[in-house]
């Protein structure tokens, strides 16, 4: 055995003051006059932003209906019925009649919401396969192991798109129109399907293949729809910048949603006479209802919203923030009357003295 014999404070750090810890340091000390007015300048710092938020969010306007389609609560109940644990019928519509007193202020959203839908469940988030949607070769020939059981075709095909998000792709659709008076025709609301999704979505995380030939329907060949849908991927949209793994509709459902109750973007109104939001008169939504819910006591709804400056309506935030600064100013109180308190009994002692 050979030992070897190093020079003492070989491997010593630097005699230098960062090495050392030897830097010059400031320790706060925070006296009652420093800390109290900190915790009473927060308080009404989040205080002030709070009301902010809040009146900011009730000043949004909203619209719901729920078309679901239980019994008796509307003409969509007819499509419900054959949604009983499975797809109702295809084409099978309903209508929502509403009209509007006054202006509807835009930019006007229109969201589809769901409830009881579990997107962040484990098993759910993962099945699904980014080398896929990302337009490799390879990968949409080979779908990874977690797409399964959607992963491959009962007559062994690849499936593109593979997995159960994609499998559970939102289909119903909607159009609007507009009766500005009585008697006078329904008149179609453009709706403005373009930039619903996150632009690093649609150009950095999904891309189709290589065309082949210039043919999308060719570089998809040999694959196979999944189970629940009633065409290819490839015919998403007749628009060849919105269809296949990069069509907007689909990529705004591929990004799953935190919570059971979720809304996601199905349209912008922005376009024509509707610019600056919804004219007053009455209007009607054509459903085409096509996405069973009733299976996990789910719900459908149909939100109409605008935005502010904070965004879409959630009066959570300014809450917690009011919440935040009445707790601060409490605190602030409560260590006022300790000091205070403490402080006398501090001076009769050195009086005592």
């Amino acid at each position: 055995m050979t030992w070897s014999a190093t020079a003492p404070g070989a491997h010593q750090p630097d005699n230098t003051a960062f090495t050392q810890q030897r830097l010059p340091a400031w320790q706060p000390l925070l006296s009652a006059s420093i800390a109290l007015p900190l915790f009473f300048c927060a308080g009404l710092a989040f205080i002030g932003l709070g009301l902010g938020l809040f009146y900011s969010s009730n000043g949004i306007k909203e619209l719901e209906y729920d078309y679901t389609g239980n019994p008796g609560t509307g003409n969509c109940s007819a499509c419900a019925l054959a949604d009983q644990g499975r797809a109702p019928p295809l084409r099978c519509s309903c209508a929502w009649y509403f009209s509007l007193p006054e202006l509807f202020p835009g930019p006007v959203y229109l969201y589809y919401e769901l409830t009881n839908f579990y997107q962040n469940n484990r098993r759910y988030g993962v099945s699904r396969d980014d080398s896929q949607l990302s337009g490799l070769p390879s990968a949409l020939r080979h779908p990874a192991n977690e797409c399964a059981p959607y992963q491959r075709s009962a007559t062994g095909l690849p499936i593109a798109p593979c997995g159960a998000i994609a499998n559970s792709l939102f289909n119903d659709t909607f159009s609007l129109w507009h009766q500005r008076r009585p008697g006078e025709p329904y008149v179609e609301v453009p709706l403005d399907r373009t930039g619903i999704a996150w632009w690093t979505d649609c150009h950095v995380k999904f891309r189709n293949p290589p065309l082949v030939n210039g043919s999308l329907a060719l570089a998809f060949h040999g694959t196979a729809p999944p189970p629940n849908w009633h065409r290819p991927v490839y015919e998403l949209s007749p628009d060849p910048n919105n269809t296949g793994f990069i069509n907007q509709d689909f990529v705004v459902w591929m990004r799953t949603a935190a919570l059971p109750t979720f809304r996601k973007l199905y349209a912008r109104i922005r376009q024509g006479n509707y610019s600056a939001g919804l004219p007053r008169g009455a209007y009607l939504v054509n459903i085409t209802y096509n996405y069973p819910v009733r299976a996990f006591g789910g719900h459908k709804l149909l939100v109409f919203s605008n935005i502010s400056w904070m965004g879409g309506k959630n009066p959570f935030l300014g809450i917690a923030y009011l919440v935040v600064g009445s707790l601060c100013i409490l605190m602030g109180f409560v260590m006022l009357v300790v000091y205070i308190r403490y402080q006398d009994q501090n001076d009769e002692e050195e009086d005592e003295e």
